[in-house]
């Protein structure tokens, strides 16, 4: 089409211009359908089909905002266009948060930002909404998005409440989509009770996120069939790793177990790793109910309570599980390790193995950290194992460090719960040797899993993550230069090292958490992609996911891919099919890994707000995360949660925004509020319906206290009238409409 089709055309103009055979129609007619569906073509008025780059056309996502404008993000790059369209909310025709949307580019910006229009919605992001129901004065039911980005109500008929209450949280499908010209109409299907009760603030995250709670019977019933035990069909063709010594370590409320390792020292003083991970693949066969749901998901969500898994139990803890003491199926990935930390030799193996003991983090760190004699004549036979993992250990962190990749290491935010789900204290997570050594190993398998898919020619998806946009890494750089700091890189050619060497100059600072954040901001997203770019944070050529196919889709195409370039010979007909799958594949993926994220983020922040919701005028300790125009985010070092300090209760002074420093700037007193500050904050209002907490500066609400008192209580020369002194308007208006009318009172006095 992009050498023979001048123009957008139809169908019937495409076989004719494109030499298609009428037997071949139906076949390009759907050739056609799947190309609109991709994105690749975009269908038109007059049933015209045409490239979207000619037409000044984008595909994308449409992240909406409370407000009702939203932002348009590209699938594929577009030239000029550094940052998402901006679509105003008389621009969004009726698309929706979350849409996968056709949009015109109207007008380009300066800033790499571009102005445009939606001109159609090529996939909606869900059929359901998660909402309030309540019902206005005329008796007509509506349900409220949960999502203050969908920023259209959807109308309830009365027969469709499916007995919902007013106040209650429901799902609702939706039958009739907007247009610009009507909202949405609706059918409730599930009640999901009061907003505060146990369980439902899940629930809740769950449905608007559009996240299959509970697995599809089919998929279930597969998992059933699959059995509880091995085979001995099973068994034919694999390598028997029985007799080595496998452990699994893991944390303390794991049930699921992907991973496991075996360690041993080789005559010429290399080690001998082997990383071994459940062979789902063998399992989970393509096309198949269970594929299809775990496609579908891509991936497990984790919540403070509870997981939703991609897989149903009877596999993810059952027979998928490396569970101790009982014969297990895995892929194996064995690698001969110089004592310089570099894979001199590696073998892929279908396996079998049996775990030895099914280790914790804590007391592998009991072990190698603390030397606790307990925990040492516990595991005594395992020990010299793990001193030998602990030394290698030691080699492949400093090789990877040595190289340039980039590791935070910032402590996370463990929440500790009540039976009824609700957060009872807020500590921080820690992470031990034992955490460090299990990530140093895994690394160096996907690593060599990926090199291996590349050297032997098969498509593979791969885990990128390209580098940074540098008009965002001189902005970095203009920011922490006010801190005395420097990446020290040659314009447009920062590299890995640079970032790392920033990390250690930062690390033990007060400024150390929000820079470091900032840092990951200025950084790309990693996602899948079946084309190598490399991985910047880890400073690796070549990267994949091949570790936690239990967990991670992506996991399970590698898995499947090592298969059968093991098994079979792949011909180019196959790489050829394998190149049209997996981009989609990748594409997919990322998304629902963003999905996971953006769903495990704000229930945690959501449970954070309710937990502080006693906590209305206290005082605490905090630094500033983030700056904007309308004020500052402040996260409290005692609990680890965020709150806003609105510019509006900063009133001891006009603050202007400065963008590039990242910073509020007092036009009197002076004042510079800088990402990183340390703050001392008060509680002002726990907002629930918003889920955000806000904060007030100390030092300004006391000034602003004290000139209050100061001026003593506020006077006014003008008397209120007598009837606004007494009762409510509705009052007022009841005793107006009960005294006589002028008729009336003459023919009184007239009486009397």
């Amino acid at each position: 089409m992009r050498a023979k089709v001048p123009h957008p055309a139809t169908a019937r103009e495409l076989l004719r211009v494109l030499h298609i055979s009428r037997d071949d129609g139906a076949t390009f007619k759907r050739l056609l359908r799947h190309l609109v569906n991709d994105g690749s073509l975009v269908q038109i008025k007059g049933n015209r089909y045409g490239l979207p780059d000619r037409m000044d056309l984008v595909v994308g996502r449409l992240d909406g905002h409370p407000s009702g404008f939203g932002f348009v993000t590209p699938e594929r790059p577009i030239e000029g266009l550094t940052r998402d369209i901006y679509v105003a909310a008389h621009n969004l025709q009726e698309a929706l948060h979350g849409d996968r949307v056709v949009t015109r580019i109207e007008r380009y910006r300066d800033d790499g930002r571009a102005e445009g229009r939606i001109v159609q919605v090529l996939e909606r992001a869900t059929s359901t909404i998660v909402g309030r129901f309540e019902v206005d004065v005329s008796g007509l039911g509506f349900v409220s998005p949960f999502d203050k980005r969908l920023a259209v109500d959807v109308q309830i008929p009365r027969a469709d409440t499916h007995g919902a209450a007013p106040g209650q949280m429901v799902t609702v499908e939706v039958t009739r989509w907007p247009t610009p010209t009507r909202g949405p109409l609706g059918r409730i299907v599930e009640v999901l009770g009061d907003v505060n009760d146990p369980g439902v603030d899940t629930e809740i995250i769950l449905r608007k996120h559009n996240i299959p709670d509970e697995h599809g019977v089919e998929a279930v019933e597969e998992a059933r069939r699959i059995g509880k035990t091995i085979r001995d069909r099973d068994l034919k063709g694999r390598t028997d790793f029985r007799d080595r010594k496998v452990v699994t370590i893991d944390g303390e409320t794991a049930k699921d177990f992907d991973d496991a390792i075996s360690i041993e020292t080789l005559p010429n003083g290399h080690f001998w790793l082997g990383v071994h991970i459940a062979d789902v693949a063998h399992y989970v066969h393509e096309g198949g109910a269970l594929d299809t749901e775990a496609y579908e998901r891509a991936t497990s969500v984790y919540f403070p309570e509870r997981a939703v898994h991609m897989f149903p139990p009877e596999l993810a803890t059952g027979l998928c599980s490396l569970n101790p003491h009982v014969d297990r199926l895995v892929q194996s990935c064995l690698m001969e390790v110089s004592p310089r930390g570099e894979v001199v030799r590696y073998e892929m193996h279908d396996g079998i193995i049996r775990s030895d003991e099914r280790m914790t983090y804590t007391a592998v760190n009991a072990i190698l950290t603390d030397r606790d004699p307990q925990t040492i004549a516990k595991y005594a036979p395992l020990v010299p194992m793990f001193e030998l993992m602990g030394q290698l250990f030691e080699i492949l962190n400093a090789r990877r460090r040595g190289r340039g990749s980039v590791d935070f290491d910032l402590p996370e935010a463990l929440v500790v719960l009540d039976e009824k789900g609700f957060i009872e204290d807020i500590i921080a997570s820690e992470r031990n040797v034992a955490h460090r050594l299990i990530e140093e190993f895994m690394l160096l398998a996907n690593e060599t899993v990926a090199g291996h898919l590349e050297s032997r020619g098969m498509p593979a998806l791969y885990r990128i993550h390209e580098r940074p946009d540098p008009l965002k890494v001189l902005q970095f750089e203009e920011f922490i230069s006010a801190f005395g700091l420097s990446l020290g890189a040659p314009e447009g050619a920062v590299t890995p090292m640079h970032f790392q060497k920033l990390v250690g100059k930062i690390r033990g600072l007060p400024s150390e958490r929000p820079i470091a954040f900032l840092m990951l901001r200025t950084m790309q997203k990693a996602r899948y992609d079946p084309i190598n770019l490399g991985h910047f944070g880890l400073a690796a050529e070549t990267y994949t996911h091949f570790t936690s196919p239990i967990r991670r889709y992506p996991d399970l195409v590698v898995h499947r891919l090592l298969r059968e370039l093991r098994q079979t010979r792949v011909n180019d007909e196959r790489k050829a099919e394998l190149e049209e799958d997996l981009p989609e594949v990748g594409r997919h993926t990322s998304e629902m890994e963003r999905r996971a994220a953006e769903a495990e983020r704000e229930i945690l922040q959501w449970k954070k707000v309710r937990f502080m919701a006693d906590k209305v005028g206290d005082v605490f300790d905090g630094y500033i995360t983030g700056v904007a125009a309308f004020g500052m985010f402040v996260e409290l070092v005692d609990h680890y949660v965020e709150g806003l300090v609105h510019v509006s209760t900063m009133a001891d002074d006009y603050y202007r925004f400065r963008e590039q420093a990242h910073a509020l700037f007092g036009e009197n007193t002076k004042k510079l509020y800088r990402l990183g500050d340390p703050v001392r904050v008060q509680i002002i209002r726990v907002d629930m319906e918003r889920r955000q907490i806000d904060l007030g500066l100390e030092d300004v609400l006391e000034k602003v206290r004290h000139d209050e008192r100061s001026r003593g209580p506020s006077r006014t020369a003008a008397r209120p009238k007598k009837d606004q002194r007494k009762g409510t308007p509705q009052e007022r208006r009841k005793r107006k409409n009960q005294r006589p009318g002028k008729f009336e009172r003459k023919k009184s006095k007239k009486a009397k």
